[in-house]
């Protein structure tokens, strides 16, 4: 070998790494495809907040005092003013919108999550005050509630519900009385609504439900008149305590009238006193009254409180049953009923012993 000649060592190449390549085709085919996805959903999401062609026709919506941001959303989506109720209150917490004010608030059909967000956290145009009559109020604690409202007084309620100008179908001829025809609800004034148009409105409810519950039918399926058959509701909602006893109370009631007997119910004596005792005495069921159903025969003259649709069915359908008495016998109000005076001695003294008479 001359000096020149060098030993050169043979070049080595490494075969190329085929699964290092393939790794990457996978991984950008990957990318790809979450960012189709991500494309695809992100364009799903825009049709779903900002729905195509543009606000339509006006929709108005009232929502009650204590909505949820969930009903609000249904609501809304209900009404087509958005497409997607979910994906909407997800909008919504992402923004920290919310709860948001009760009242009446015009939208847009098809409107974006944006506008329809904006329109709520503006507030309505129209707020609303809540009233609650519970069953068995009189006309004049129902007078106290209406003047509980902001502007309104229970003295010019009393006095447009006593004056005629408003009247029931139930009501008879020739009297102003509404005692008993106001439907005892939940409702929801407007700011422009005065006392007339409240009474308005819950006498209107109470002639729909007392329709539904089948007063119109009182004659063929109690016997009595329309009228007689809400003064027996009326009992029935000031006497039974719970719902198990209504029809029970009401065939009581219609018993004791098929036999002429007086019908001694209490609440028509709390009633003739004012409505302001708890208990009644001996002594109170002496008080002259056309009310007091211990010395005068039959129905009292008109209702004694404003019956709920429990009660009404009650008087309509009564319990079959040969009960003339009844008496609360246990803490919570439960009655026990008695076809004779013995038997009913019997559940007095139960009552007695258990420290509930």
């Amino acid at each position: 070998m001359t000096e020149t000649d060098v030993a050169v060592a043979p070049t080595f190449e490494p075969p190329p790494r085929r699964g290092h390549r393939r790794l990457g085709v996978a991984l950008l085919a990957v990318l790809l495809v979450v960012a189709l996805v991500a494309g695809g959903g992100w364009l799903w999401y825009s049709r779903k907040a900002n729905p195509p062609g543009g606000p339509g026709a006006e929709v108005s919506l009232t929502f009650a005092p204590g909505s949820s941001t969930q009903a609000i959303a249904a609501a809304l989506q209900s009404h087509h003013v958005i497409t997607d109720a979910r994906l909407f209150r997800y909008y919504l917490k992402v923004k920290g919108d919310g709860p948001f004010q009760a009242g009446a608030y015009t939208f847009r059909r098809n409107e974006s999550f944006a506008a329809a967000a904006a329109l709520l956290a503006k507030g309505p145009i129209v707020q609303l005050d809540r009233i609650t009559i519970p069953e068995g109020y009189t006309i004049k604690q129902i007078a106290a509630r209406v003047g509980t409202l902001p502007g309104r007084s229970a003295d010019r309620f009393l006095q447009v519900a006593t004056s005629g100008e408003i009247r029931s179908q139930y009501e008879p001829a020739g009297t102003n009385n509404l005692e008993g025809l106001l439907f005892p609800d939940t409702y929801f004034v407007k700011a422009d609504e005065d006392e007339r148009s409240i009474l308005q409105r819950m006498v209107s409810e109470f002639e729909t439900r007392a329709a539904a519950a089948g007063v119109d039918q009182a004659a063929t399926q109690a016997g009595v008149t329309p009228y007689q058959a809400i003064i027996v509701a009326s009992m029935v909602e000031r006497e039974a305590k719970v719902p198990d006893d209504r029809g029970k109370v009401a065939r009581v009631i219609y018993n004791r009238l098929q036999k002429g007997m007086l019908l001694q119910i209490d609440s028509t004596v709390v009633y003739a006193l004012g409505g302001n005792r708890t208990r009644v005495l001996y002594s109170d069921l002496k008080v002259n009254s056309p009310y007091n159903t211990y010395l005068n025969k039959g129905l009292p003259p008109t209702p004694i409180a404003s019956p709920g649709a429990a009660s009404l069915a009650a008087a309509l359908q009564p319990t079959p049953g040969p009960w003339l008495f009844y008496v609360v016998v246990t803490a919570d109000g439960h009655h026990a009923f008695a076809t004779t005076d013995a038997e009913q001695q019997a559940n007095i003294r139960l009552a007695q012993q258990r420290g509930v008479r």
